[in-house]
This record gives C-alpha cells, structure tokens and sequence, in this order.
C-alpha cells in the first residue's frame, strides 16, 4: 500500500495543478491512473464566491466524490481510521475557522460503530479577510486536504492540494453558479441546539450526557448521539436513554482503548443528536449540534445509615475473609502460631501484641485509604481508582513480588530473620519487644492489596464514591475484620488453650506457609510481566534467583559460629547477587519498537515497496534470543530503526512452525536466533547470533539507506 501511496500523491499534485486557479474544477478520478485499480476520490475546492471584500467573511467548500462503495469519515471516525483533515497556508491577517461537518452516516465498522460519508460530501469552511486588505488586489490561498477511504476490505489514504485565487472588492460578490452547492451543504449541517442545557458527569466508568430540551420533548425511538471526540462511544453503541422529568439523560461509555492502544480521555466533548425524525418540533431538526460541555465529577453524596450498613458489613466481612486468602494467611498464621509458643506467659502481653498488631493494619489502612481518597480526587478523566490501584506501578508490584520471595526464603528456613524460628518480619515475639507485631499488622495490609476477597468488589466499588467520613469508615470496617482474628485471641486469653501445644510441628507448620508466599509472589510475577512484556520475563526470573542465592549465600555463612572474615565475604557476596537480582529484575526501559508477525509473503510485499526489513526468528525457550532482546534493542538502535524506515518482523518459534523451519533451512540455519536484514536491491544479510547495540547501528547504518522525504 505505502508504493501506491507514494505514486498518488505526487501524481494527484500534478492533476490539480492544471486547473484554473479562480475556478476549480473537478479532478478526473480513475482515467488520471489509467489502467489502475486503486479508487480515487474525486476533489475540488470551491469558492461560493466570485470576490470578496475587506473584513468580510466569505465561505469554501471542499466536495469529496468517492467511488462506490468507498467512504470517508468523520472528525471521529469512532474507531482508527483517520478523518478528513485540511492544511491552510493564508495571506497575513487571513484566519480559518474549524470544518462545518455534515451529519454522518452511523455504520457498522471492523471494531463497532463508524461515522462515515459515501457519495458526494461537502465540508463548509468559513475564511475571515483582515480589515485592511487592499482593494482591487488579488489574494491567493492554498490549502492541503488529506482523508481516507475505506471499504470492507481495506482502506486507502488520499490527498490533494488546491489554490484558489479571488479579486478583492469594495462589496463582495456570490457566485450564482454556486448556490446550489451551498444550500444543499448548510442543510446537511445539525441545527444548533438553541435553548438547550447541557451538562456532563462523570459515572464510575462512563458519563452521564444530561440535556434538557426549552420545552417538553418526547424522545425518539431512533436517538443517537455522536461524539465529537475518541473517548466517548455513541448512545448506539452500548449507552442507554432515559426521561428524568423533562431531562433527557444519556449514559455512554468510555473509549479507553483501541487496537492501536489508548485512547486519551479529555475533560470535555461536544457532539450531536442525531434521528430519522423531528427531535425538536419547534425548529422541525432531525439533528442538534449540542455545545461543547465539561465534564463534572458530582460531589460524593453521603448516605443514609440503612444503606450505609450493608456497605460497612460488605467490607467487614471482605476483611475478615482476607485472612483465608493465600496473600494473607501465612502471615496471619505466623501470628496465631506465636500464640502458641507465648502459651502461659503473661497475658496482658499478650492483649499487648494483639492490640499493636491490630494498630498496625488500622494505620496502614488509614494510610492507604488516604491515597486513595487523594488520588480519587485528582483523578484525571476517565481515570478509575480502586482497590489494588498501588498495583498499576510495575515498581510496586516488584517490590511487592520481592517481598514475598524473600520473606518465603525465610520461613522455609534458607535463612533466619531474628532469633525465632516463627520471627516474621522482624522481632515479631513478646520477648523481642510489640514492634514486631506492629510491623506483622502493617505487612499483613501490605500483602492484602492484590486480593478481593469475596463481598469486597461491591463493598470497595460502593465506598469509593462515599463522602472523607463514611469512606474511612468504610475502610476501617475492612481492617477490623482483617484483624478480628488475632484481636480475638488476645482479648480473650481462654482461647489460647485450645491451641495447639508447642512443638516440632512449628517449624513444618511455617515451611508449609512458605509455599503459600511463593504463590503470592509467584501471581506478582505474572502481573508484573504482563507490565514489562512477556519478552523480559527470563531477565525477572534470573533475577528472582540471584536474590535466592543472596539469601542462601547469607543463611550458610553469616552465622555466629563462622569467623568473622567468613561473614564478612558472606556479606559481600550477598550483596553482590542481591544487586545483580535487582538489575535484572528491575523495569527495562521502553525502546518502542513495534514488531509485526513474519511472513514471507509480507517480507516480499515490503521489499517491492522498497522498504528494508529486519526478521528476528525467536522462541521463548531460547535464552541468548532473549538476551538480545534485553541487551541490543537500546533507545538509540529504536530511533535509527524509525529514521531509516525499516519494519519488524517476528518469527516466532516458541511453539512448532514448519514455514520458519523451512526458512531456517533455506538460510543454512538449524538453530535460533538467526537474525537477518533485508535491504531492496541486495542479498539478505545474517547477523552473528549474540548482537550488541553498537553492532546494530553499525549495521543499519552502514546498510539501509537515508529514506528519501515523500
């Protein structure tokens, strides 16, 4: 598609630049291109004027004739397909005010409802002259239109460029010829929608559109709305309508993202109302063009204490539940283990421990809930906060996962953090002071976030949207129930006989939770890699295990019965592994490059358009392909790739495929990576196996050429 780009536009120049500049006149469409297939578009520029006069604004319409079936699209094409733009290069003082856009034909596109023109579409646009523009003088405008057209089976990009050149009068002149044209344009616009109000919330995830008509107005059956901006969906495509009194109240959805990724959410939008029959009597207008309209975050509303309740007894019982899942429970088992061992010692400090580690969680989830709250207030648009929400940062989400790696290395007993065997964090016993139970309270918070135990969904999705008090609260009731437990047990010291005695089966007790933190870190490292991409997760993994050599390296030989040279060389050697397991596990940086699925009907596809090609034949499984990755793509090989205009191509080999096998063969390859530029003109050229930023600049520069500006 690129080399019947690059062969329209300069031959589409060409076809307008014969034409008279005062009277534009239709370009030929398929006879300019002879023999090809590709549709043209048929494009004029028209002026509804013969003159015009100082200070007067005058109007130009672009006409856009497509070959059917082809169509064109909105200034929201409502899904990747690029609109109608237009480029003005205007004398000094000259200004252009924005497109008048026709009202769209909703249609069904490849990812929902598109917004399209077919036919003949005109686009008005006013053009302002400065006061002091001379008479009896000719002024000259240019300008670049560039649109897309589109079918079910594909889409191409046009362009054209005109000039248009008009006498300046004393009293501007219409052209007669023309009237027609613009008539049947301006009734093809929406009428404004005088006398209206508007306004738009925010609603969790979507916005509430609310629209209250001068007078009464039923709905029509057919309503839609089209949305002037990406991020707001059409009432047709998932919104509903409903009549609150007189007002009309519309919920549509948010455009959070595309095949193409996301989609920037604004603060405000505008659109139009849209039906096959009369919206507004008064004006008889099957289409209103409301005005732009901010959108507002309503003020939470407090509720009362019937519905207040279910939501205080969601999360108390969210919390409480908690304690079962696998991010919490060896930590709280640890804590009732410790009951075990403090069976018959003094039980006001006992009360003391269950009331530090209750303090523990109540301020870490204070501390939490008040971000929360924080951020929930300077939320941008679109941007939903929740439970978890900490877990967005890959950084978090590291430190979490690291966490919980090390913590499990020490209950399986690699090495021993404190003096006990149940130590947890620190002096976690009575004997070692009630930090430690402090410290086991805020870790049993910190471990929570990336569970929803059930109740909590509904319970936490409710208590966002509370007033400061009632969302405390609410929070609060989540944290007793997580301590409830532990609370218990030293409120009521009875129960502590009913546990079981010390003994051996402590330490099998805590190895087994061991297992539960592994599956914890285990899940952090999956949404971890889902952050950095799957292509780093080898690094994260190499990474996980030098860190369990540093703990091992610490656990053999930092003991008070080795010398102190021998602990000293343990400290540094686990330093050293701990450093290189943090490196390696930490978030890479972004190079930016996009690769797409080799084929090598796409390799000969891009090299007759005379594109260069780099093929990257890759598996999972292959450790130095994975090393390349981590080590050769730097910023810098990214920004020579995009400015010698080569494109990607992943083969991959992770799970069997006899094209990539044959390939391979046919290259005198039998193992991955192989790696191979291809440059239009030359022979392919394979790298060595293990590659280096510097070798691939070397290459691409030395290889690819500066592509020529289109």
């Amino acid at each position: 598609m690129r080399s019947l780009q690059l062969l329209f536009v300069p031959l589409l120049t060409l076809a307008l630049s014969c034409f008279a500049p005062a009277q534009e006149e239709a370009m030929p469409g398929f006879a300019a291109f002879g023999e090809s297939s590709k549709p043209v578009s048929v494009a004029t520029l028209v002026p509804e004027n013969t003159s015009i006069a100082p200070g007067k604004p005058f109007t130009l319409a672009l006409k856009l004739e497509h070959p059917d079936p082809w169509h064109s699209y909105y200034r929201n094409s409502g899904g990747i397909e690029q609109s109608i733009t237009l480029d003005w290069t205007l004398p000094d003082g000259f200004t252009a005010g924005p497109i008048q856009w026709p009202v769209p034909h909703v249609i069904e596109g490849a990812f929902g409802k598109s917004f399209s023109y077919s036919g003949s579409p005109v686009l008005l646009v006013e053009i302002t002259p400065p006061s002091s523009l001379a008479v009896n003088t000719t002024t000259s405008l240019t300008a670049k239109a560039e649109w897309q057209i589109c079918t079910d089976s594909g889409c191409e990009n046009e362009s054209a460029e005109f000039k248009i050149e008009l006498p300046v009068k004393s009293a501007a002149e219409l052209d007669p010829s023309q009237a027609d044209l613009f008539a049947t344009a301006r009734a093809g616009l929406p009428k404004p929608a005088s006398g209206w109000q508007v306004r738009a919330e925010s609603d969790g995830p979507g916005i509430k559109l609310r629209l209250t008509p001068p007078h009464p107005l039923k709905i029509p059956a057919d309503l839609d709305f089209i949305p002037s901006e990406p991020f707001i969906a059409s009432l047709s495509s998932g919104g509903t309508i409903a009549l609150e009194g007189d007002e009309w109240v519309l919920s549509l959805k948010r455009v959070k993202e595309t095949v193409i990724g996301p989609v920037e959410q604004g603060s405000a939008f505008h659109g139009m109302l849209v039906s096959h029959t009369v919206i507004d009597d008064s004006t008889g207008a099957e289409a209103l063009l409301l005005p732009e309209v901010t959108i507002e975050r309503p003020a939470p509303r407090p509720l009362s204490l019937a519905a207040l309740l279910p939501i205080l007894g969601g999360m108390f019982i969210g919390g409480l539940i908690l304690n079962l899942m696998p991010c919490v429970f060896p930590v709280i088992g640890l804590k009732i283990m410790g009951f075990v061992q403090q069976s018959g010692e003094d039980r006001r400090k006992i009360v003391l421990h269950g009331l530090a580690f209750t303090a523990g969680v109540l301020i870490s989830f204070w501390a939490l809930s008040g971000l929360l709250f924080a951020l929930r207030s300077a939320a941008g648009p679109g941007q939903e906060i929740g439970w978890g929400y900490q877990l967005q940062n890959p950084w978090t989400v590291l430190v979490l996962m690291l966490l919980m790696f090390i913590l499990g290395l020490a209950m399986y007993g690699v090495f021993e953090i404190g003096a006990s065997a149940t130590g947890v964090g620190g002096k976690l016993q009575s004997k070692q002071g009630v930090g430690g139970s402090f410290f086991s309270g805020i870790l049993a918070t910190v471990v929570a976030t990336p569970c929803s135990a059930p109740f909590l969904g509904a319970a936490i999705g409710a208590a966002i949207a509370l007033p400061p008090l009632q969302f405390f609260s609410a929070f609060t009731a989540m944290a007793l129930g997580l301590s409830l437990p532990y609370l218990l047990l030293s409120l009521f010291p009875a129960l502590v006989d009913y546990l079981p005695r010390p003994g051996a089966w402590m330490e099998s007790f805590k190895q087994a939770m061991s297992f539960l933190l592994f599956a914890t870190a285990g899940f952090l490292l999956w949404v971890y890699t889902g952050q950095i991409g799957l292509e780093n997760m080898l690094n994260v993994v190499i990474g996980l295990t030098a860190v369990a050599i540093a703990a091992w390296v610490f656990g053999r030989w930092h003991s008070p019965v080795r010398s102190r040279r021998t602990r000293t060389i343990a400290i540094a050697t686990c330093v050293a592994f701990a450093a290189v397991g943090l490196k390696l596990a930490m978030p890479p940086e972004k190079s930016g490059l996009v690769w797409e699925k080799w084929s090598e009907d796409r390799v000969t596809e891009l090299l007759e358009e005379g594109t260069p090609v780099y093929v990257d034949f890759t598996a999972q499984w292959c450790a130095t392909c994975q090393l390349n990755k981590k080590r050769a793509y730097t910023k810098e090989v990214a920004d020579l790739i995009e400015a010698r205009g080569i494109v990607l191509l992943k083969g991959d080999k992770t799970s069997p495929d006899p094209a990539i096998d044959a390939k391979l063969e046919e290259l005198g390859r039998s193992a991955i990576p192989v790696n191979v530029l291809y440059v239009p003109g030359k022979d392919p050229l394979i790298t060595p196996e293990l590659l280096s930023p510097d070798y691939l600049k070397t290459l691409f520069t030395n290889e690819v050429p500066i592509p020529e500006k289109e």
